[in-house]
């Protein structure tokens, strides 16, 4: 039997590939797993990867101290510095080139979103 794709084109091994990368990169380089994570596609283009409870034991120490805005501001930066390993990883998976990728995080919940424009 074949692999079943969404509406979009991606096959769900695909989605579930892309999934299992972004846990990874983030387990890599933020020393922890996300405690949940969920990739879709929204439409033809936009696919988006959905992480939760993501905070080191450091950041939240930090979010309990109301210095939010200096962890939001670390993981930005660092999303910036690192996007080139998001972006080369989706294309990798999905052989589709990335047109964009917007990274950003939340506190209460604690959610990390992951977005790529992907090019037709």
């Amino acid at each position: 039997m074949g692999e079943r794709t969404d509406e979009h084109g991606l096959a769900d091994e695909t989605l579930v590939a892309v999934n299992d990368a972004m846990i990874v990169l983030h387990e890599r380089y933020h020393g922890r797993k996300p405690v949940t994570a969920r990739t879709t596609m929204l439409g033809e283009d936009l696919l988006a990867c959905l992480m939760g409870d993501i905070y080191t034991n450091v950041e939240k120490t930090m979010i309990e101290l109301q210095r939010q805005s200096l962890v939001s501001e670390t993981r930005s930066a660092f999303q910036h510095a690192m996007e080139h390993r998001f972006i080369s990883s989706v294309e990798l998976i999905t052989k589709r080139k990335v047109a964009r990728f917007i990274s950003t995080t939340h506190v209460g919940p604690d959610l990390e979103l992951e977005l790529f424009v992907l090019e037709n």
